[in-house]
């Protein structure tokens, strides 16, 4: 079976145009008591245009923001890979995030305190653009504020990484540098 994970449209587009390799999730209102946990390696972006707020979004990725242009249809346009994921649980290290991904630091406080349980997830992605978009209707059990959604049994071809390898293991770096224990 292939997975999508839903995510902002904008976020989808910043990873899809490397301009960010980053995402911070905590989940969606539907999840598990647990909240979101990365139960997939692999899986489709799910661009989502609910609840997309500019005031969450760093200046730079404001102009990615857009109405759906194909309503009641997802248009699955690139395949993540998940290189690295860390548990952050502390505010000083999310917060220290925000250079490296779309939200602000407010979303990222925010998110971090969602629900009293104080810690979010930081996924470090390798996104590879698929050959040929792939269109599907929406359908009423890809609905409501989950993260990740089944998607029927489809055929992928992604194509190389947005991101170059050295630029994504530079960023790993860097990323894993403000993750690390202190002393």
């Amino acid at each position: 079976m292939v997975f999508s994970i839903k995510e902002w449209d904008a976020q989808c587009q910043a990873l899809t145009t490397a301009r960010t390799a980053l995402l911070i999730r905590k989940g969606g209102i539907m999840e598990t008591h647990g909240g979101f946990e990365v139960e997939h390696r692999q899986f489709l972006l799910y661009p989502t245009f609910l609840h997309q707020n500019p005031a969450e979004l760093r200046p730079e990725f404001i102009s990615m923001l857009r109405d759906d242009p194909q309503p009641g249809q997802i248009v699955l346009t690139a395949l993540a890979e998940v290189v690295a994921v860390h548990k952050v649980e502390t505010l000083e290290q999310a917060l220290a995030l925000e250079p490296y991904q779309a939200l602000t630091a407010g979303a990222i406080e925010r998110r971090f305190h969602y629900r009293n349980r104080p810690w979010v997830h930081a996924l470090l992605l390798r996104v590879r653009p698929v050959a040929q978009p792939l269109v599907l209707e929406e359908t009423p059990e890809m609905l409501g504020c989950v993260s990740w959604v089944p998607l029927p049994e489809i055929r992928i071809e992604a194509q190389e990484s947005v991101l170059r390898e050295e630029a994504l293991t530079q960023l790993q770096e860097e990323v894993g540098g403000i993750l690390r224990p202190q002393a």
